[in-house]
This record gives C-alpha cells, structure tokens and sequence, in this order.
C-alpha cells in the first residue's frame, strides 16, 4: 500500500441497471460532485434499453440528458427538491398529454428500463443518481399521483470503477432490490480504493476497487421529495499495489519434500495401527489344546 498519487485524473464508472417498473421516458441520470465546479464537457456514454415485463429488449435510445451540477453540501436529497419545485408552473402543452399519455400506457404494459454505460467524473467525493427528478413536477405528479407511487425497485447486473483484474470482486454486481407496497430512496454508500495491479509480464493495470454499505429510506406522505437510487462515492487516499508473482523451484522442491515427508510418516503410522490390531486379533483368538 502506498499513498495515493494520482492528480488531474478522471474516475471511470460502468453502470448496468435494470428499473422493471419504471418505463426509460421518465428515467434520468444525473451525476454531482463536491469541488463546486460546473464541468460543461462531462464525457458520457450512457444508453437506455427499454424492457418488456419479461425483461426483454424491445427498443433502445441514447440517454442525453445527463446532467452535472455544482453542489456545496452533502444534503442531495434536498438540493434535488429545490431543483424540483422551482419548475415554474403552467399549463399542459400537448406534447406534455403526449408523453404523459404514453407513459402510463408502458407502465400499464409493465414496461421497464434498462441503463448502462459508462461515466467520466472527476477524481473528487460526489455522487451519481438514477431517478425520475428530470420530470417537470407537475407532469410527474400527473403520471405517478404522487411521489409515494414511484417504484424504484431495480437490479444491479454490474457496477464497477475501472476495468476488472483477475480475482476482482465487485460486491454489488448482480444485487436485487424489489419493493412490493412501498416506496422510497435507495442509497448506497461506496467507498472507492485506487488499486495497481502489476503482471509478470511488468504490464500494470490501473483501477480501482470498492466496498459499499447500502440504505433505505422510506417515503413518507409529508415528504416533498421523489425516490431515486443514489450511489455517493468517496475515495480513499491510499492506493493498493496487487502483484503477479511466480514461485522459485526451490519454494517447489520445499513444498514437494513436506508433501513427501508428511506422506511417509502417514504410511507408517499406518501401518503400526494395522499391525496393533492384527495382532490383538490374533492373541484374542483361543488356542487349541494337546489330546
């Protein structure tokens, strides 16, 4: 282990996550982080698979409206309710009766929503989230009745920050979480390693590794804010150094003589236990006398 270097880099994310009730028309994600700087030219490559209510694909689009906002404070859940109520109100336009039109026919159909794909971000605590907070607040409450009708059950197939190694384990790849009569905020904590792991061949693979404690919180009716799944992410200052290594032949003669040794001391306890019982069968045995 050895402290963390690296300075003026991006972190990579590769997200695949599944909203089997929520159709793509209402899904945006936005990503914040905590430098309070507005980045302009995020890099992202995120796209939206519409899923039947077997999960199967039935349509594809490019999500573009990823959004990273400048953000003081920890407290995400309200800067997303300021954001939300601020929407001036007005009068349905038909494109708005459209798209709400629309989408609670998919959400009668069971349709759902598949995102993945990748995300640049800058090397600072921040977070990325999945939710229905592009919506304008009127059109939302139109569609769902409410925040409290809002589902975000969802499944993680894959989240990772960099490319995999040998041995990489991903604790929240393949993580489901259904709700059946609730609703509410999804929050998972992740705490980010930068990791180098080096091969005989001297190649070295920069990524990172990542644990993560998970939260749930239930929306109540005087809430003012809408469920979403948040992942907040930290980094951690210490970088973790993994290497490839290959055993000297004479660890392998070492090895092979206490394999040997512990096979021959077997063999002859063995075959004292044999010779123990053998013989007390045999002087248990009466003997026949002379006539």
């Amino acid at each position: 282990m050895s402290v963390d270097l690296k300075r003026g880099e991006t972190l990579p994310i590769h997200i695949n996550v599944s909203f089997p009730s929520l159709p793509c028309e209402v899904l945006s994600v936005d990503a914040i982080d905590m430098s309070g700087k507005h980045e302009v030219d995020l890099h992202t490559n995120i796209w939206k698979l519409r899923l039947d209510k077997y999960g199967h694909i039935i349509g594809t689009e490019y999500l573009s409206d990823l959004v990273e906002k400048e953000h003081g404070t920890h407290d995400h859940d309200h800067g997303h309710e300021h954001d939300v109520e601020k929407k001036p109100e007005h009068t349905f336009n038909e494109d708005a009766d459209k798209m709400i039109k629309s989408v609670k026919l998919a959400m009668e159909n069971g349709e759902g929503c598949r995102v993945y794909g990748a995300l640049d971000v800058q090397r600072v605590a921040g977070n990325f989230h999945i939710s229905v907070h592009g919506l304008n607040i009127f059109v939302a409450n139109q569609i769902f009745d409410g925040s409290s009708h809002v589902n975000v059950s969802h499944v993680i197939h894959r989240l990772s920050f960099g490319p995999e190694y040998p041995g990489i384990h991903n604790p929240l790849d393949d993580t489901s979480r259904i709700l059946h009569d609730t609703s509410g905020t999804f929050k998972y904590y992740i705490k980010v390693v930068p990791t180098e792991y080096r091969y005989l061949s001297k190649g070295v693979l920069p990524t990172n590794q990542f644990s993560v404690t998970e939260y749930f919180v239930p929306i109540r009716p005087t809430d003012r804010s809408w469920p979403a799944v948040y992942f907040l992410y930290d980094l951690s200052p210490i970088t973790v150094t993994i290497r490839e290594e290959r055993r000297n032949f004479l660890h392998f003669i070492t090895r092979l003589c206490a394999v040997l040794g512990g096979t021959f001391a077997m063999t002859g306890m063995l075959d004292r236990w044999m010779y123990r019982i053998i013989e007390s069968i045999s002087s248990s045995k009466p003997r026949s006398g002379m006539r």
